[in-house]
C-alpha cells in the first residue's frame, strides 16, 4: 500500500495545481525555487511574490469585462484595492502598477496617497474611496484632497453623524464634495448581534438622503456601499443582503440623478487549501446579470459596479517558512512539530480567528506520513496549529530525528494582514523577533530576482522600542 506523502496528496487533490509543484522532490511556488530560498536565507523567513499580485487584479477585470459584455451591460467595472490588507510600500506600488483605484480606512492612509502621489505613483483622477468611522482629523485629511484637485476623492458615509461633522469642518471649502452612503447589513442568523455597527440602516437611508443630501448643494451623492463580512458566496444569505442594498440603490437613483456607482465592497475568497473551490466566473455574472435585470424593471440607468478587493488582491501572494527544530512524542497518539518562531506573532489569524491557511512541507515528500500538531517557540499554550483539511488533521511527512536535513514546512497565502495585526517590526510575545523578509519579482526578460526588504527584528531594534 502506497502511503507516501506524494501519494497522500495525488489521492487527495488535483497536483500538481496552480502555484504549487514539486521539483526534484521540494516543492516550488509558483516556479520559484523554495530550496533555493531557505539555502540563501535561511529560516523563518516571509516573502511575497510581487507578480502574483498583478495575476489577480487581471482575473478580476477579466471576468467583469466578459460579464459586461455577455450581459451586455451598459455601466463599468472599477476595481479597488483597499490598502488595509497590506500597507507596504512594495505591494501598494505594484497594484498601481496596474492602475487600481485605492481604498482608505484611516487618517494615515491619506498621508500614504499623498506620498504616493508625490512620487508620482499616482495621479489626481485616481478614484479613492474613503471608509472607516470619519475622525476629525480624517475628515479634514479627506477634504485637503478636495481642495487639492483630487477629482474622485468620495467619502463613504459611515454614519449621519459624519455629514454633521463635514458640515462643520468644510465650511471654508469651496469645492463641491463627492459622498457615499454604507448601508448596514443584517447579520447572519449565528452572529452575536442583528445589524452591523457599520453603515447606516436600511429603514433610515431614504429619509436621511431626502431631508440632509438631496437638496444640499455642499455635497454629490455619487455611490451606495455595502459588504457581507462572510463574503461573496452563493448563498441565500449573500444574495439577500445584496438584492436589499440594491433596491435601495434603486429608491435612492429616482430622486438623485448623481449617483452612479454600486459598490459591493470585498468579499472575493482566497485559497485556503487545496481542495478550495469558487466559481468566480459564475458569480460575477449573476451579480452583472442581477443588476442589469432590477434596473432594467425600474427603467433606471445601470450603476457602475466598484469592488474593494484586498485579501483577494495579496493574500495569495505571500508565504513564510519555518524550519522543524524539535519532534516531541507527548503521549501515544499526539506528535508534535516545534517550529522556529511563533504561529501566534507570525501567522494571528490563524490563533485569533482560527484562519486555514495552505500548509505543505517544502521536502521530504517521498517519505511516509503521520498526523501532527505544530507549535511555536513561545510559551504560550495557544502558540499552535493542528487542523487542515484532511478531517481537521495535519497530515506531514514522517522523518527520523537523526535525519540530518530539516523538514521545512510552509504556510501559504499569508499575504493579507498578518503583517498588521502582528504589528510588524514592533514587540511580539516572548519578544520573538518578526522573520526576515524578503521580496521576490521578475524582471523584463522574466527571471526571477529575489532580495531582503527587511532583516528579522534585532535585539537592539527592540530595546530601543522598549525604551532600554
Amino acid at each position: 500500500m502506497k502511503n507516501t506523502y506524494t501519494d497522500l496528496i495525488e489521492q487527495s487533490y488535483y497536483f500538481p495545481q496552480e502555484g504549487f509543484d514539486l521539483n526534484n522532490e521540494y516543492l516550488t511556488f509558483h516556479g520559484v525555487s523554495l530550496k533555493y530560498l531557505i539555502e540563501k536565507y535561511g529560516t523563518p523567513f516571509k516573502f511575497i511574490y510581487l507578480p502574483k499580485i498583478g495575476d489577480q487584479i487581471k482575473k478580476a477585470r477579466n471576468l467583469f469585462k466578459r460579464a459586461i459584455k455577455k450581459n451586455k451591460y451598459q455601466g463599468n467595472y472599477h476595481f479597488c484595492y483597499c490598502t488595509k490588507c497590506n500597507h507596504f510600500y512594495h505591494v501598494v506600488s505594484e497594484a498601481l502598477k496596474h492602475k487600481v483605484n485605492l481604498e482608505t480606512s484611516s487618517s494615515f492612509d491619506i498621508d500614504l496617497i499623498l506620498k504616493l502621489y508625490k512620487e508620482k505613483k499616482l495621479n489626481k483622477k485616481c478614484i479613492i474611496l474613503h471608509n472607516g468611522y470619519k475622525t476629525d482629523e480624517y475628515l479634514r485629511k479627506i477634504l485637503e484632497l478636495n481642495e487639492m484637485g483630487f477629482e474622485n476623492s468620495v467619502i463613504i458615509l459611515d454614519s449621519t453623524d459624519e455629514l454633521t461633522r463635514i458640515e462643520a469642518i468644510s465650511k471654508e471649502n469651496t469645492k463641491k464634495i463627492k459622498i457615499g452612503v454604507r448601508m448596514a447589513i443584517n447579520e447572519e442568523a449565528q452572529s452575536a448581534y442583528y445589524t452591523s455597527r457599520l453603515g447606516i440602516p436600511q429603514k433610515e437611508m431614504l429619509d436621511f438622503f431626502h431631508n440632509r443630501i438631496k437638496d444640499n448643494d455642499k455635497f454629490e451623492l455619487k455611490m451606495l456601499h455595502f459588504f457581507v463580512d462572510s463574503g461573496i458566496k452563493d448563498t441565500l444569505y449573500y444574495w439577500g443582503e445584496f438584492q436589499r442594498a440594491l433596491s435601495l440603490y434603486i429608491e435612492m437613483k429616482k430622486d438623485a440623478p448623481k449617483l452612479s456607482s454600486f459598490n459591493l465592497g470585498g468579499g472575493f475568497p482566497i485559497r485556503n487549501h487545496l481542495g478550495f473551490e469558487y466559481d468566480y466566473e459564475y458569480m460575477i455574472n449573476e451579480i452583472v446579470s442581477n443588476i442589469k435585470e432590477a434596473c432594467a424593471q425600474e427603467g433606471i440607468e445601470e450603476p457602475n459596479i466598484f469592488t474593494e478587493f484586498g485579501k483577494y488582491t495579496v493574500g495569495e501572494s505571500g508565504a513564510i517558512i519555518f524550519e522543524v527544530l524539535e519532534q516531541k512524542q507527548q503521549n501515544d497518539t499526539e506528535a508534535w512539530y516545534i517550529i522556529n518562531n511563533s504561529l501566534m506573532n507570525t501567522i494571528p489569524d490563524a490563533w485569533s480567528i482560527h484562519e486555514k491557511f495552505i500548509l505543505l512541507p517544502i521536502n521530504k515528500w517521498s517519505n511516509n506520513y503521520q498526523r501532527v500538531n505544530i507549535g511555536g517557540i513561545s510559551c504560550d499554550h495557544s502558540d499552535y496549529y493542528n487542523s487542515e483539511d484532511f478531517n481537521q488533521e495535519i497530515l506531514l511527512p514522517k522523518y527520523p530525528k537523526d535525519d540530518k536535513e530539516p523538514l521545512y514546512l510552509g504556510f501559504f497565502h499569508t499575504g493579507a494582514y498578518q503583517d498588521a495585526i502582528s504589528g510588524y517590526g514592533g514587540i511580539k510575545h516572548c519578544l520573538i523577533p518578526s522573520p526576515k523578509q524578503v521580496i521576490i519579482d521578475r524582471d523584463e526578460k522574466g527571471n526571477f530576482i529575489d532580495y531582503v526588504y527587511r532583516e528579522e527584528q534585532s535585539v537592539q531594534e527592540m530595546f530601543k522600542i522598549l525604551g532600554y
